[in-house]
């Protein structure tokens, strides 16, 4: 192998002075050259940009992927420049499960039927956070990561090499001084009383000796000056980028929130339609069961039944035609024949928009008041609702009773 002993030993030699002078500046026996208010002041404001880059960055894919062997998975293979495979979500496998169940258990039943129309809104939800997270990936985690491993890099070199300009810029200033003190000794006190020729000579020739060596000293300062400056410069243009990143990541940070706000929407859309068809579904399947059995509206509670608690709240109930069951009652309601009770009924607001099934149900509009009451029997996830001259069933997950 070829090695240049000549440029080894002066990069030893540099290594060596700069060590020196690191070690004297933290014990306080070397000066330092400091840098302007300014320039300090944009270090700090790029280490607090590097800093919180770091842990938004990592909690983002916390959030994105709570899984952390996942995480660690897609790290290897981003590292590795190989695609990462496809993953089902958890929404998605939730689907596959519910609809294996639902064949299991008969398609056709009331259970299947609700496992099938949830696992739907599932695999739908699974699909949105697939999307979501596809989108926060590129929009907002892959600048902040080419941030850290891009442009801050490069500070991070140049702000290293800048510092070795320092330290070699001190070093000569303090071979300078030390020159210039040995040269001032030498000339104010010449030693002419030397007996011995070796002595005598180097003697007489100290001060032409230190002179040289002062005036080396002072071309090697000029030389490491114009080269921190030149460093210094070039660093500096560096960090006032820093101003450029903050834009930079304020615009991603509006497309990550635009598309979280996208996901919710959906999943609140889904979720809606979801309870839609469970309340359509659960009215006729609790309606069907009661029917198998149906009450007459007058039965009294079975002996040694507990006795309902007076305090609590309840809906106003209209009574049914006599001798007809309560059920038999709902499903041949007419909503324009329903008379209100005379005195008691309660006032609601409606929390989300409804579009009504059927011309028994009643549309709603978010933020509406209506007059509620129920009949007896109605499955209780419905009540009657009264707007002007229109009428028809609600769900009550839509409303908010008021006192």
């Amino acid at each position: 192998m070829d090695f240049n002993v000549k440029k080894l030993a002066s990069d030893a030699g540099v290594f060596f002075s700069r060590a020196m002078q690191f070690t004297e500046e933290k014990l306080g026996q070397a000066e330092k050259t400091e840098l302007d208010a300014h320039f300090e002041n944009l270090l700090a404001r790029a280490d607090c940009t590097k800093n919180w880059t770091e842990k938004i960055l990592r909690q983002t894919e916390v959030l994105l992927q709570p899984n952390p062997s996942a995480r660690v998975e897609e790290f290897l293979y981003e590292k590795l420049d190989r695609k990462v495979p496809s993953r089902v979500t958890n929404g998605e496998l939730l689907a596959q499960y519910m609809a294996e169940a639902a064949n299991d258990f008969g398609p056709g039943t009331p259970y299947g039927k609700t496992l099938i129309k949830v696992g739907e809104a599932q695999r739908r939800l699974g699909a949105a956070e697939r999307d979501f997270i596809h989108s926060a990936s590129i929009t907002f985690l892959t600048p902040l990561r080419n941030f850290l491993e891009g442009d801050w890099r490069t500070i991070a070199k140049e702000r290293r090499i800048l510092q070795n300009r320092r330290l070699d810029l001190d070093a000569c200033k303090a071979r300078l001084k030390k020159a210039k003190a040995a040269e001032a000794k030498a000339t104010a006190v010449p030693d002419f009383q030397e007996t011995r020729p070796r002595n005598f000579v180097l003697s007489a020739s100290a001060s032409a000796l230190w002179s040289d060596e002062v005036e080396k000293a002072e071309q090697e300062l000029r030389l490491a000056q114009t080269e921190f400056d030149r460093q210094a410069e070039v660093t500096r243009l560096l960090l006032e980028g820093i101003s450029s990143t903050h834009v930079n990541h304020l615009r991603c940070l509006h497309e990550f929130v635009e598309a979280q706000t996208s996901y919710y929407a959906q999943c609140h859309q889904y979720m809606l339609e979801l309870q839609q068809q469970l309340g359509r579904f659960s009215g006729t399947f609790v309606g069907n069961a009661e029917s198998t059995s149906p009450l007459p509206a007058t039965a009294s509670p079975p002996a040694g039944a507990a006795a309902p608690l007076p305090a609590v709240p309840t809906i106003p109930v209209v009574p049914t035609i006599a001798g007809m069951p309560s059920t038999v009652a709902e499903s041949v309601l007419n909503p324009s024949e329903v008379k209100p009770p005379a005195s008691g009924t309660r006032r609601a607001r409606v929390l989300y928009d409804y579009e009504a099934a059927d011309s028994s149900e009643l549309a709603l509009l978010a933020d509406e008041l209506l007059t509620v009451y129920s009949l007896p029997g109605m499955d209780p996830d419905w009540l009657i609702g009264e707007r002007g001259n229109q009428k028809g069933k609600v769900p009550v997950t839509y409303l908010e009773l008021l006192s």
